[in-house]
Order: C-alpha cells, then sequence, then structure tokens
C-alpha cells in the first residue's frame, strides 16, 4: 500500500471520525436528557452482555443487589486512587456517598438507549484508531500529525475508563463536566491532525493578529460556556430528583445562579462572534473557507439561542436539551477549524490588503 493512498485514508477516517464525534456527542446528550444515563449498571458490558436484555425477565433475580456491590467496590478503588493524588476529601465524599447503593430499576428504553451511545462511542473509537494507523504515512512530512495522533487515543482511552466511572459513580457531577470537556479534547484533536494534513505544502496566510485574537477568545468563550452548560445540566438534576420528577417548570427557577451565569455569558458569546464576522467580511474573500465558516458559526449561533429559549420557557423539552449540547458542540467545532485557517487554509484564500 502506497503512501499516498495512506495519507488519502488517513483524511478520510478521520473525518468520519469528527462527524462520528458529533453523533457520539447527541447520543449523550439523548441520554442525559432521557435520564439514561444508569441504563446500563455496569462497563464496557450492559448487564453483564454485549447485547443488552430487552425485559427484566431475563435478568437473574439478584441483580440490582450485584451490580450495587460491583460499583460500590469500582468506587472504593477509584477513592483509593484519589487518595494517592492528594484528593482526600473528595475521595471521602465518594466513599461516604450512599446514592451509589441505591439499585436501579431496569428499563428497557433506557438501556438501549445507553447501549446506542456505547455502540456510536467504539465506532468512533474504531475510526480514531485507523486515523492513527494511518498518519504515520505523515511522519516524514509532519511528526506532529502521528504524534498527536498517537496522543489522541491515550485521551479515548482514558476517556472510556472515565467514562466506566461515571457510570459506577451514579454520574457524580464534576466527573460528568470532565467527561465533557475531554469530548471536546478528543474533537479538537482530531480536527487539528485532519487540518495539518489537509494543508500540507499550503502556503502560510498572513492574517491580522486581532483577528486572531478575537477568534482566541471566541474559541476559549465557547468552551467556558459549554462546561457551564453542563454545570447547569448537573443542577437541573439535582432540582429534579429534588422534586421527584414533578414540577418541571419549575427547574430552571431553581437552577440558581449557574444558570443565570450561563445565560448572561451567552451574550458575551454573541458580542465576541459579532466582532469576528465583521472583521473576516473586511479581510477576506466572501468566497473563502474563513467566510463560509463564519457563516455556519453564526447560523450555528442563532440556532442556539432558540433552543436556549426553548429550554428556558418550555419547561425543558428533552428534545432541545439534547440539540443544545450538540449545538454548542459545532459551534466549537468550527470555530476552531476558522481559527487554524488563519493561518494556513485548505484552499487558497484571497485576503484584503
Amino acid at each position: 500500500m502506497s503512501k499516498t493512498t495512506n495519507k488519502a485514508r488517513f483524511r478520510q477516517t478521520s473525518l468520519i471520525a469528527i462527524v462520528l464525534l458529533f453523533v457520539l456527542i447527541l447520543a449523550g446528550g439523548v441520554v442525559r436528557s432521557s435520564g439514561s444515563g444508569m441504563g446500563c449498571p455496569d462497563w464496557p458490558k450492559c448487564f453483564g452482555r454485549y447485547i443488552p436484555p430487552t425485559d427484566a425477565s431475563e435478568l437473574p433475580a439478584d441483580y440490582k443487589q450485584a451490580y450495587v456491590a460491583k460499583r460500590a467496590a469500582k468506587n472504593q478503588r477509584f477513592a483509593k486512587t484519589l487518595d494517592v493524588f492528594g484528593y482526600n476529601e473528595l475521595a471521602n465524599r465518594i466513599r461516604q456517598d450512599k446514592s451509589i447503593l441505591v439499585p436501579e430499576e431496569f428499563n428497557a428504553s433506557r438501556t438501549w438507549t445507553e447501549y446506542i451511545n456505547r455502540l456510536v462511542g467504539a465506532l468512533s473509537g474504531v475510526f480514531l484508531l485507523l486515523a492513527a494507523v494511518f498518519s504515520f504515512s505523515y511522519g516524514a512530512d509532519n511528526k506532529w500529525i502521528p504524534i498527536l495522533s498517537i496522543v489522541n487515543l491515550v485521551v479515548i482511552v482514558f476517556q472510556a475508563w472515565l467514562g466506566s466511572i461515571v457510570v459506577s459513580t451514579n454520574l457524580v457531577d464534576w466527573i460528568v463536566t470532565v467527561h465533557m470537556l475531554l469530548a471536546l479534547v478528543i474533537l479538537g484533536l482530531t480536527i487539528y491532525t485532519y487540518h495539518l494534513a489537509k494543508v500540507h505544502g499550503k502556503p502560510y496566510i498572513n492574517t491580522k493578529p486581532l483577528i486572531k485574537i478575537i477568534a482566541v477568545a471566541a474559541v476559549l468563550l465557547s468552551v467556558l460556556q459549554i462546561t457551564f452548560g453542563t454545570e447547569v445540566r448537573e443542577k437541573i438534576d439535582e432540582v429534579a430528583d429534588h422534586y421527584q420528577g414533578v414540577y418541571r417548570e419549575q427547574w430552571v427557577e431553581k437552577a440558581g445562579q449557574i444558570f443565570s451565569t450561563h445565560r448572561d455569558m451567552a451574550l458575551l458569546v454573541v458580542v465576541f462572534n459579532v466582532m469576528l464576522y465583521a472583521l473576516i467580511r473586511r479581510n477576506f474573500n466572501r468566497h473563502s473557507v474563513q467566510q463560509q465558516l463564519m457563516s455556519f458559526i453564526f447560523l450555528m449561533i442563532v440556532l442556539q439561542i432558540g433552543v436556549g429559549i426553548a429550554l428556558s420557557y418550555w419547561a425543558l423539552p428533552p428534545v432541545a436539551q439534547a440539540s443544545h449540547i450538540v449545538l454548542a458542540s459545532l459551534v466549537f467545532g468550527a470555530q476552531f477549524y476558522l481559527l487554524l485557517n488563519f493561518t494556513r487554509s485548505v484552499k487558497y484564500t484571497e485576503v484584503r490588503k
């Protein structure tokens, strides 16, 4: 197999992996919004099977107690790991968390929702592994492509382990947030290595520093906004548990300061992206990839605002919850790709003087 063929396969598998990562984020959003996070009480299998059951009659009579015991044992090991790194207070909180001792009732719909999420994750991992294998064809041209592809695999392994901790700790808040941020790291690394392969041999672009500064700020704001959004979701889960799933129209009101911060941050996101849009319109040809990406970003932000309004005033419809995180991830991915295209572009870009 020629090096040229492997280079093409790297670009193809990377692009497929990027698409699958967005699908995975959507699947994760559906899992959270439908309350299916504990649909499978174990990991990586689901109820000890590669294909989960469809009815409780297929499970042993003591399945609840068995999986509670396994989760408790894993949490004890995790707490010991935290002790080693000096996080004693957090380790003690996990040891004393009684929620993991509450068995989950079998629900076929939630089980299969979580199972499909895991299948998408596994498929994403396969394509990222293939991309890492094909990345060595670029070793002589750009050593960072294979290096970062391998780093990405290490992050994926850690993410998979953290996913098992998410299950065993019964969706402990901070772990869910870290899990989401790591997903962005994996997405960012995949986009970056794909971009490096696409622009190999293409000339550098002389983009004004102010544009790059505003673009970096826009990316960082998006990451911060996603972090706040994840924390809002965690707070909503607490409120939902307190109200035992009813009085849904009051959940947003009871979310507190973190929701207000998330809402106010949205205005800052809009302001920075408006500035970036104006700068790109002034400095790049309207047919350039930069203007195309910025138009896409703006569309996603408008849709995001609409979904946010729906979440606030329509009692958190599950469809809107899943859409909200996917749109936020699309904004981040497009912004990061736009930032990369300010240095070297995937196609010739006319920069206005």
